[in-house]
């Protein structure tokens, strides 16, 4: 089942009530004198059971920790944003899973060599699927693209991540002067980090799912960072939000700053068409075979990961 992805950009009480998410709008609420009636079609539910991921993006929101509660125990990505309406922190439950504690031994256990045959199926995945898109943008020479994801070795030694990736980032908005890919840079840099983020709220909200700690990665190890995890993980997905951006840029909309029609254009991430073991998917529910594919590698009943193409 592909769950929702709630966003509430404007002030809102948000609430729970027999296992739904109530939603009231608060100058509704505040103004006694408007009849009954009126009130109702100002309030409207949601299922928990429904919800994926909620984006809280307004300083006036008000969420009752009832709430909280409820959506974390059904296993709900909660992404707060800060004063310029950027992600700003992700909250998930502390545990997804019945056998999480032995499923933390084994991710724990993991081998050296086996975490770098992982990075190594990581990086071939993610040059792969930029290759792809690359190819299908703008006609680039992509074999150069082809020869380094053959070439990756167990752990990536020869670093032909950040190679792919110079090449990559030149190349897929050239059309754009001055573009370079860095957090602070010019748009679509606002639109990319905001479409990441959606991401990684997927990636990591399956992992604890399948009861493993995104804290605790395979190649990124930023003791500041706690979702290391999550961000090896999303990497090969990281194009297919990189294709998403380069269609809204291609609409000639105004990128400069992120408008709410923008962000609901990427609001949709969780549910773009990927392909995975060989039949087509919802990346949400992709996520999820990738995520139970990674525990089977620790626990020894799986040795390749499974990842998303675009074909």
């Amino acid at each position: 089942m592909i769950k929702k992805t709630l966003y509430f950009g404007n002030p809102a009480y948000l609430s729970l009530r027999n296992e739904q998410l109530v939603i009231k709008l608060p100058e509704v609420e505040i103004n006694g004198s408007i009849p009954e009636e009126l009130k109702k079609p100002s309030q409207k539910t949601i299922p928990i059971e429904d919800i994926g991921i909620v984006i809280l993006d307004n300083n006036r929101i008000t969420i009752t920790q009832g709430l909280i509660e409820s959506l974390l125990e059904n296993n709900t990505a909660l992404i707060t944003c800060d004063s310029s309406r950027m992600p700003l922190g992700l909250m998930l439950p502390l545990s997804g899973n019945k056998t999480q504690t032995e499923r933390f031994k084994d991710q724990i256990n993991a081998s050296l060599p086996l975490k770098k045959q992982l990075w190594q199926q990581t990086v071939q995945a993610k040059i792969r699927n930029q290759a792809y898109l690359l190819s299908n943008k703008n006609n680039s020479i992509i074999d150069n693209m082809k020869v380094w994801a053959n070439d990756v070795k167990s752990g990536d030694p020869d670093n032909y991540e950040a190679r792919a990736a110079v090449y990559y980032w030149a190349n897929l908005f050239n059309e754009i002067e001055g573009f370079s890919r860095h957090r602070e840079g010019i748009p679509p840099n606002n639109l990319l980090n905001y479409g990441y983020a959606i991401l990684r709220a997927v990636v990591a909200r399956s992992l604890v799912a399948s009861g493993l700690l995104p804290t605790f990665g395979i190649h990124h190890r930023n003791k500041y960072n706690a979702y290391c995890l999550a961000d090896d993980i999303m990497e090969p997905y990281r194009p297919f939000v990189d294709k998403m951006v380069c269609d809204i840029v291609a609409e000639k909309r105004n990128i400069d700053e992120l408008s709410q029609d923008i962000k609901f254009k990427l609001l949709n991430i969780p549910v773009l068409d990927v392909v995975i073991d060989d039949q087509r998917s919802p990346l949400m529910v992709a996520v999820g075979q990738t995520s139970a594919s990674l525990y089977k590698c620790y626990e020894g009943s799986l040795r390749r990961v499974k990842y998303p193409s675009f074909e």
